[in-house]
């Protein structure tokens, strides 16, 4: 199943530690969207945005188990249009929290995906997004 993570999932180290091991792991962008941090991240429908995260192939068990878990287990997967850097689009699967789940601040995990999508070599317009989200450092 060809899944696009734009949270901390994008950590493929992270990922491992849960038993998954992704292929064809690359990154890439899904337009008319905008990052959303509260207590947890979300992506949010914006006209004219743009939100970037690792596209990658993980086994659709390994992904219904992931879901599972309490703490994402409200995300809902919706179909996506992944751009790619060669810029070819891909088809993919992205699982997002209601809007209206979305609350609180979580300065530590804006922090952590900060970090990560400098890792990932996002775009400085887009690590300013992360920057200035609820609860951005």
């Amino acid at each position: 199943m060809r899944v696009f993570f734009y949270g901390l999932f994008m950590d493929e180290s992270l990922l491992s530690t849960k038993g998954i091991r992704p292929v064809d792991v690359r990154s890439g962008f899904i337009d008319g969207y905008r990052l959303c941090i509260g207590e947890r991240a979300t992506l949010v429908p914006c006209r004219g945005g743009r939100a970037y995260g690792t596209i990658m192939d993980i086994a659709a068990d390994e992904v219904t188990n992931l879901y599972a878990v309490e703490s994402v287990a409200d995300y809902l997967p919706e179909p996506v249009t992944v751009g790619l850097a060669d810029g070819t689009r891909v088809d993919a699967t992205c699982y997002i929290l209601p809007a209206d789940e979305v609350a609180g601040v979580n300065p530590g995990y804006a922090a952590q995906l900060l970090d990560l999508a400098i890792h990932l070599g996002f775009p400085d317009s887009y690590l300013d997004e992360i920057r200035s989200t609820r609860g951005g450092t």
